[in-house]
C-alpha cells in the first residue's frame, strides 16, 4: 500500500464518482478505477458498490475513510509542522550572568523569547565577569551580563545602568537611622566580600567605599557569589556592602540596608556580546533587555546593534 492508493481512495470516498474523482485527481479514470482494486485486493475486502447509476460506501470503506481521513490530516499537519520548524530560527544562546544581576529583569526577558523564538534553546551560566569575558572572546557565550570594566576590543559593550552601594546587616542588629554612630559600629564589624580573585575590581570598590567612610574593613570571610553573602551576613556573620538592586532581589531574607547614596561611587552593568555576532536571538535579547533599562531615547537597534 501505497500513500497514492489513500489519496485516490479519499478522492473516491469523497465524490462517490470515480469521473469526478479522476478529473480531482488530474489522472484519467481507468488508472483511478485499477488503484482502487488493487487497495482492495491487498485489503481483502470491498470498499465500494458499484452500479451503472451509483457508487456508494460499503461498511468496510465507511470505517476505512475514517482511519484515512485521520492519516492524511496527520501528515499535513506534519509537512506544515516541518516547513515551520524549517524557516524558524533554532540552536542556542548562550547567556552569562553575575550573581548579584536583576534576575527579575532576567526571567522576564527570557519568557519573552520563547514566545519569539520557540525552537531556540537558553543556556545561562552564572560566571563572574573576568569568565565571562574570556567565554565570549572563545564563543563559548553569546552575551554576557557583567560589570564594568570589561578589559577586551573583542566585544561590544552597552551600558544598562548604574547603582549606588549600599551597606547590608542582620536585620535588627543596628539601628540605620543613626548614620554617624553606624559608621563607627562598621569600623569595628568583620566583613564578607567576594573573594578578590573571582572579582578584583569589584572588590576594590567595595574597600574604597570603607576607606571613604574613614576605615580600613577587615574582611573575615571572602566568596564568589552574592547569595552566600547575603545568607551570611543573616545569620550574623559579619556585614557587607551590595549594590542597591539586591534589595529586592532577596527581601526573603532577614536584612537590613543604609544606602550609599551620598558617595561618588557606583558600579555599572554592563551588557556584551561578540562584535559580528549575527545570531537573530542575540540581537532580539540585547534589545529587549536594554530597552528594559534605558531610556526611550537610547534603545539599541535590533539590527545593527547601535544605540539610537
Amino acid at each position: 500500500m501505497e500513500l497514492r492508493h489513500l489519496l485516490y481512495f479519499q478522492a473516491v470516498a469523497e465524490e462517490l464518482h470515480f469521473r469526478k474523482a479522476a478529473e480531482r485527481l488530474f489522472i484519467s479514470q481507468p488508472p483511478l478505477s485499477r488503484q482502487i482494486r488493487e487497495l482492495e485486493e491487498e485489503l481483502e475486502v470491498t470498499l465500494f458498490e458499484r452500479n451503472n447509476k451509483r457508487v456508494a460506501l460499503t461498511e468496510a470503506g465507511k470505517y476505512f475513510k475514517i482511519e484515512v481521513d485521520e492519516i492524511l490530516a496527520k501528515i499535513d499537519a506534519s509537512r506544515h509542522r516541518v516547513k515551520e520548524i524549517e524557516g524558524s530560527v533554532t540552536g542556542q544562546l548562550r547567556i552569562g550572568y553575575i550573581s548579584s544581576v536583576n534576575q527579575h529583569q532576567l526571567m522576564a526577558v527570557l519568557k519573552d523569547i520563547k514566545k519569539t523564538f520557540p525552537y531556540v534553546k537558553t543556556r545561562l551560566y552564572e560566571l563572574p565577569t573576568i569568565k565571562q569575558v574570556k567565554a565570549l572572546e572563545e564563543n563559548k557565550l553569546d552575551i554576557g551580563i557583567m560589570r564594568a570594566p570589561v578589559k577586551s576590543d573583542r566585544l561590544e559593550v552597552k551600558t544598562l545602568f548604574n547603582e549606588p552601594f549600599v551597606f547590608v546587616f542582620a536585620r535588627g542588629e543596628v539601628d540605620p537611622l543613626d548614620f554617624e554612630s553606624t559608621k563607627k559600629y562598621l569600623a569595628k564589624r568583620s566583613f564578607i566580600f567576594f573573594n578578590r580573585d573571582y572579582a578584583p575590581e569589584y572588590f576594590n570598590k567595595l574597600e574604597e567605599i570603607c576607606q571613604r567612610l574613614g576605615f580600613y574593613p577587615e574582611v573575615t570571610h571572602e566568596v564568589n557569589n552574592v547569595h552566600s553573602i547575603l545568607q551570611l551576613v543573616e545569620k550574623g556573620l559579619g556585614i557587607s556592602i551590595v549594590p542597591s538592586s539586591l534589595k529586592d532581589n532577596f527581601d526573603h531574607l532577614k536584612l537590613s540596608f543604609i544606602d550609599l547614596k551620598h558617595l561618588p561611587v557606583t558600579t555599572e552593568v554592563v551588557l556584551a556580546f561578540k562584535v559580528g555576532n549575527a545570531h537573530p536571538a542575540c540581537r532580539w535579547f540585547v534589545e529587549k533587555f536594554l530597552a528594559q533599562t534605558l531610556p526611550a531615547d537610547r534603545q539599541v537597534n535590533a539590527e545593527t546593534g547601535t544605540l539610537s
